[in-house]
């Protein structure tokens, strides 16, 4: 079994600001650091950090070649990886002091996708593997009616939220991962409760409320473990990376949720995105500590 994940890769800039700026504002901030982002790079990290088995469908411009290394150092297979005559893409994060964030995201090569890489990139998927992605891509919904066609299951993370681009999605979804103001959104949208959402499953992460699945009828919630967060960004990739890989490698739902919340827990207490995504190991000797 693995986890197909058609995902953008992106040059995160991070700036420590006291506060999140307003309209108008000019603020210098604390620190700036450059690195590894984008939440397609950050879930197939997890997914790999929690033993899983990942390759990473996307793309990257000339400038973004050292982004491949990092991630293929974590686990990652990274053959289906290309490389755009475009910029990579960059996200611009602003972080608080309460590590509350503020992010504008640059497509750049993530929206340079070909049908042909992805038929290539699932020419050796079947029925016992997954098709994961975003809103960070282009050919999202050509993805996912291909993995269809071959049998696969769908996980579909409706972010950063579109509500046309998510209600297209939701007839080739198996599990939908939306945090509260999306789920929220879709909600509207659809005119339904989110507790009726019309997709098999509904993860839905709460941030420090912890999370809940919906499936079959069955609602199983989790609390978020107490720790002293210093950035949360990536902390709802970093959960769902962790939670479908915990359920591609056979853990029930509820302790796949546990397993998510601790690494969740673990990533959000150290500054950075994938960088702060903790290893399998880790996530165990924490989840005996707080047993």
């Amino acid at each position: 079994m693995a986890i197909y994940n058609l995902g953008s890769v992106n040059i995160d800039h991070v700036y420590r600001v006291p506060h999140l700026p307003e309209p108008g504002e000019t603020l210098a901030s604390h620190s700036f650091n450059s690195g590894l982002g984008g939440k397609g790079a950050n879930q197939s990290i997890a997914v790999a950090r929690a033993g899983g088995q990942v390759f990473h469908i996307g793309a990257i411009g000339a400038d973004g070649e050292w982004l491949r290394e990092l991630m293929a150092d974590t686990g990652v297979d990274m053959r289906y990886l290309a490389v755009a005559d475009v910029p990579t893409g960059h996200a611009i994060i602003n972080v608080d002091d309460a590590a509350e964030n503020a992010i504008v995201l640059f497509s750049g090569a993530n929206f340079a996708l070909t049908e042909a890489q992805i038929d290539e990139a699932l020419g050796a998927a079947g029925p016992d593997d997954w098709l994961l992605f975003q809103n960070e891509t282009s050919l999202g919904i050509y993805a996912a009616a291909a993995a269809k066609a071959k049998g696969m299951r769908v996980a579909y993370a409706a972010a950063p939220f579109d509500a046309d681009a998510a209600l297209a999605m939701l007839p080739v979804t198996d599990l939908l991962a939306v945090n509260e103001i999306e789920a929220t959104q879709l909600s509207q949208a659809l005119g339904v409760d989110a507790s009726d959402l019309p997709v098999a499953q509904v993860l839905i992460t709460r941030g420090s409320e912890g999370a809940t699945l919906q499936a079959g009828g069955e609602v199983l919630t989790v609390d978020a473990f107490k720790v002293e967060p210093v950035d949360t960004t990536g902390a709802g990739d970093t959960f769902l990376g962790y939670f479908l890989a915990a359920i591609d490698l056979g853990l029930a739902p509820i302790d796949a949720l546990k397993r998510a919340s601790a690494a969740s827990a673990l990533q959000v207490m150290k500054p950075g995105a994938a960088v702060a995504i903790p290893t399998l190991a880790e996530v165990e000797i924490f989840l005996k500590a707080r047993a």
